[in-house]
């Protein structure tokens, strides 16, 4: 490969990293987060049987996982959306997380909540492979938020609170009410669901820039 071929494949490569990354110094990355099920014990052992433990498929964030194993959720008139990945470790409380299209399919009424946030949220059934869980609350549409690390905290000078979010590309916009969680076993990173990401053109792994 000749000198003048190998300048010209690094500049385009250059070009590519730089429209894909914003220039600013608050940026941050963006993970799409597809629906998904926390878990209790309990209800665990009602889907999987008496003793079950998950099987991890891939680490997450900290001590986050998603796991080997799927379930049906079940909404109120019957109607299902199958192959819903269970995250670990498991929980106190059982939580379903869905979009907001995801919440129209089911025939649910799920609030836009934080994690961990389902007190009066949304009914809805899980059916695993051993028996079948009904819970009366725990179903969400996951509210965006950012993920950080205090030490990415002290560098932005940016605490938790709620900021805005400017997306470039074809289908540029603002995404505002943001919420950014600081804690020791984060990483910088921002989360938003699939009818957001399909909305503003992103893609995992995309950069974003807080304003």
């Amino acid at each position: 490969m000749n000198e003048a071929l190998v300048q010209l494949i690094t500049e385009k490569v250059i070009q590519v990293l730089n429209s894909e990354q914003p220039s600013s110094k608050k940026v941050v990355k963006v993970g799409v987060s597809a629906r998904h099920v926390h878990l209790s014990k309990e209800h665990l052992e009602v889907l999987f049987g008496k003793g079950y433990e998950l099987n991890v498929k891939k680490y997450l964030m900290g001590d986050q996982f998603a796991s080997e194993e799927l379930v049906t959720i079940v909404g109120p008139k019957l109607r299902s959306i199958e192959k819903v990945r269970i995250l670990g470790p498991l929980r106190s409380e059982t939580q379903v997380e869905i979009s907001a299209t995801d919440a129209i399919t089911l025939g649910v009424k799920a609030p836009v909540r934080l994690s961990g946030d389902i007190a009066a949220s949304a009914p809805i059934t899980i059916v695993g492979p051993k028996g079948t869980v009904r819970i009366d609350e725990g179903c969400i549409v996951a509210k965006r938020h950012i993920h950080m690390h205090p030490d990415d905290s002290k560098r932005l000078g940016i605490g938790e609170g709620v900021v805005s979010v400017k997306v470039n590309g074809d289908r540029a916009g603002i995404l505002e009410n943001v919420d950014v969680r600081v804690r020791e076993d984060f990483h910088f990173e921002m989360h938003i669901d699939t009818d957001e990401a399909n909305a503003l053109g992103i893609k995992n792994g995309s950069f974003v820039e807080i304003i």
